[in-house]
């Protein structure tokens, strides 16, 4: 996959979002902001998004969306249960209805004993959390890109 990735994936999500008045925020670790962005690029996005959360080391996912100290320290930042509870926090604090999050090993090396390229991306409504398991290959900015376009994805899956 090249940089020119582009699928329209974005205009369809904030389209669908759009329609439905659905308010959106991220919380994004390995995608340093990759996600909102994506977002944001397309036009008519602030009907829908309103912030989102780089969380990048452990304590920002603590502070800043409530993830449990000892859900990292049993898990570790790249698992489901980090995923499920950064979205889960994330549409607490921002008041949004449904939050999209992304922790992963991007790479060049392992992280806590977790191979270059598993991520994991979360999904939360008022009603139900979840985090799905991918197992990208590639560099540090394939990972990331593939993470971020699997993230809009999924989002899209879930909300249609």
């Amino acid at each position: 996959m090249d940089e020119n990735y582009q699928t329209g994936i974005e205009e369809k999500l904030v389209s669908l979002l759009v329609e439905k008045n659905i308010i959106v925020t991220t919380a994004e670790s390995c995608t340093g902001g990759m996600i909102a962005s994506s977002i944001v690029n397309v036009s008519g996005a602030s009907a829908i998004f309103k912030q989102g959360y780089i969380t990048y080391c452990d304590e920002a996912k603590t502070s800043m969306l409530g993830v449990k100290k000892d859900t990292l320290d049993k898990f570790k930042a790249v698992s489901s249960e980090v995923a499920c509870e950064m979205a889960d926090g994330a549409r607490i604090k921002s008041g949004a209805d449904v939050a999209v999050s992304v922790t992963g090993v991007a790479g060049p090396s392992m992280e806590d004993g977790k191979p270059v390229g598993l991520v994991y991306i979360g999904i939360a409504d008022k009603n139900y959390v979840f985090a799905r398991k991918y197992n990208f290959t590639g560099d540090r900015m394939m990972i990331r890109t593939n993470a971020c376009k699997s993230a809009l994805e999924l989002l899209y899956e879930y909300i249609e």
